[in-house]
């Protein structure tokens, strides 16, 4: 009976450890802080190549090249690593394209992790360009204003209450695609949006980033710490 009841044990400890996560979870580190960003899992294709290049490295010594405040900050351009600050940005990539991913669900509140794009009917998204919205916060009058300008774009009540006290972008639902958010460490944000910019946006300092996933234990740690914090609210 003994040996049944350690054998049971040690399954269910077994069952526990090999558990997966929810979700899956990148940091972003530079000099104006770190960040955390829960990858959606409705959004696979952008899912996938975000953790896909972030393995490789391909993030590693880019730079956070676009910064406009109350609006967002853009990264990922592989061309910004080792640049000169005469150098135009924004045109690198991996040489592909990812199909739009849009969900009803998933809008650029503020924290919203959304990928960047050219201009093209598919509104395809770029191979690795990224922006994480700052935003602002907006009242009744000037959402009624972006669903007047979204002829058939209405912004849902729940989301309206979202864009009115944490703030965000409306008016790129549904055009870009959103496919992760912060979920620690927002203040980055905030801090990389306060730098003093120059040409085109760019940062007069540069904002180095690095990119790493966040292993299995680590994120079921994390998981449970934002239970914890959701419970308590």
């Amino acid at each position: 009976m003994k040996k049944f009841l350690l054998i049971c044990a040690l399954f269910c400890c077994s069952f526990t450890y090999a558990a997966k996560p929810k979700y899956q979870y990148v940091k972003i580190n530079t000099l104006k802080g770190e960040c955390i960003i829960r990858l959606y899992n409705e959004t696979p294709l952008h899912r996938d190549n975000f953790l896909k290049l972030a393995k490789e490295g391909f993030y590693n010594g880019t730079i956070f090249h676009r910064v406009i405040k109350d609006f967002m900050i853009q990264g990922g351009d592989p061309d910004s690593k080792n640049t000169t600050s005469e150098s135009m940005l924004g045109n690198g990539g991996p040489g592909y394209t990812v199909p739009a991913e849009f969900r009803d669900s998933l809008f650029h509140k503020k924290g919203v992790l959304a990928a960047a794009r050219d201009n093209n009917p598919e509104k395809a998204s770029s191979g690795s360009q990224f922006y994480l919205v700052q935003g602002k916060i907006f009242t009744d009058e000037q959402l009624d204003l972006v669903e007047q300008n979204r002829l058939k774009h209405k912004i849902p009540a729940y989301q309206r209450e979202v864009y009115k006290t944490i703030g965000g972008t409306p008016h790129l639902d549904q055009s870009y695609t959103a496919y992760g958010e912060i979920v620690k460490g927002i203040e980055m944000v905030d801090s990389i949006a306060n730098v003093e910019t120059g040409n085109a946006n760019r940062p007069k300092e540069d904002v180095v980033m690095t990119v790493t996933i966040l292993k299995k234990r680590e994120a079921k740690k994390l998981e449970k710490e934002l239970k914890k914090a959701a419970i308590k609210k």
